[in-house]
């Protein structure tokens, strides 16, 4: 009989384009496929691949007790129904309501703790609270992968789990053909240079020391475009305001793009791709820029610095700390384009020896079977 696998993420959109890598591989490895997720626009892209969908009404942001217990009644109810042989579960509902689920029903999980967010950077009561249900929902757990080596630390210092539970994962892996470098667009000799921010539009993203850098950059005279991909999050506790969008676009200081599932063609277009962030598990937006051999500025902060590397491929900025961004973006633009593309090739390099996505996907094929047969 067909072993079932049961994958839970908060948005099937998450599914499609992070990973679809893996879900080929454990249908080819000859399990049945059940995504948990709140039904969107891609779930037919999902059934498409052959995967069975099932919707779960999942409050990403929402911090109601009643509403947090009833996706906790529905996980237990979908997985014993389900009854399937491992319970692979991102993003922090689906980590902790859907491991205790699976802990009730004798059902191996394995996590994915992709980051850690506003809960974890601000200690309080919150970091107390998602701490301690953590802590609950982890304990049985087969394998909990880490992105970054400082958050697996954190946890086993925080006796979360145990340290032979943790694991680490070179981010979410990138398809080194769907990301791969283009011919570069053909531009004047004096065009400005071009800086890329794909994100949320949160504060905790370095949204808006990115706006201040831009600013001080125009105010000296640096010849630039500061553009920023991604949308308002409305239910982040550290979401920009849409009038603080208006603002900043009335002003001119940045560009503005909405959020686009294909994020290539703006990568593209652009000459560096810069993300500012408090604190990544493994930056997405980083990797597919390295794996198109675009040069880096981040942050130097756990997550950013694994793919953003001084020198090599990029420049590190401080943390929360406008300044030091905009040098950082001074000295990029100061460079040559051959230097720059140094840079991007470098990043490439980087990208194909150490985030290829079979990696990711090798590595949990493995920790699956390990599961399942401990």
């Amino acid at each position: 009989m067909q072993k079932s696998i049961v994958l839970s993420i908060n948005t099937a959109w998450n599914f499609v384009n992070f990973r679809a890598g893996l879900i080929r591989r454990l249908i080819e490895e000859g399990f049945d496929v059940v995504t948990l997720a709140p039904i969107d626009a891609h779930i037919d892209r999902l059934r498409d691949m052959g995967v069975r969908f099932v919707d779960i009404d999942i409050d990403r942001k929402g911090l109601s007790p009643s509403r947090d217990l009833r996706l906790l009644r529905r996980y237990h109810q979908l997985l014993r129904e389900i009854a399937p042989a491992a319970y692979l579960g991102w993003t922090i509902k689906p980590n902790i309501w859907g491991s205790m689920a699976a802990a009730r029903l004798g059902v191996p999980a394995i996590n994915n703790i992709s980051g850690l967010g506003t809960a974890f950077m601000k200690p309080g009561p919150l970091q107390w609270i998602v701490r301690q249900l953590y802590r609950l929902a982890l304990r049985r757990s087969a394998t909990v992968f880490f992105q970054n080596a400082v958050d697996r630390q954190l946890f086993v210092d925080m006796k979360i789990i145990h340290a032979a539970q943790a694991a680490l994962l070179p981010g979410s892996g990138i398809d080194l053909n769907a990301f791969a470098p283009e011919r570069p667009v053909s531009r004047e000799a004096n065009a400005p240079i071009t800086f890329l921010m794909i994100a949320r539009l949160l504060g905790d993203k370095g949204v808006r020391e990115f706006v201040e850098a831009a600013r001080r950059l125009r105010a000296a005279g640096l010849p630039a475009r500061f553009v920023i991909l991604g949308a308002l999050d409305h239910n982040n506790r550290s979401a920009v305001d849409a009038s603080e969008l208006t603002a900043w676009l009335a002003e001119g200081v940045i560009e503005h793009l909405p959020h686009q599932d294909d994020v290539r063609p703006v990568i593209a277009m652009a000459d560096c791709v810069v993300l500012p962030s408090y604190r990544e598990g493994m930056p997405r937006s980083l990797l597919e820029a390295a794996a198109m051999a675009k040069p880096l500025v981040a942050s130097d902060v756990p997550g950013c610095a694994l793919i953003a590397r001084e020198g090599e491929n990029g420049l590190l900025c401080r943390v929360k700390d406008a300044g030091s961004l905009a040098d950082a973006l001074r000295r990029m633009a100061m460079l040559s384009p051959e230097q720059r593309a140094a840079m991007g090739a470098a990043g490439r390099r980087i990208a194909e020896c150490e985030f290829d996505e079979r990696i990711v996907v090798d590595l949990y094929v493995d920790a699956v079977r390990r599961a399942i047969n401990r």
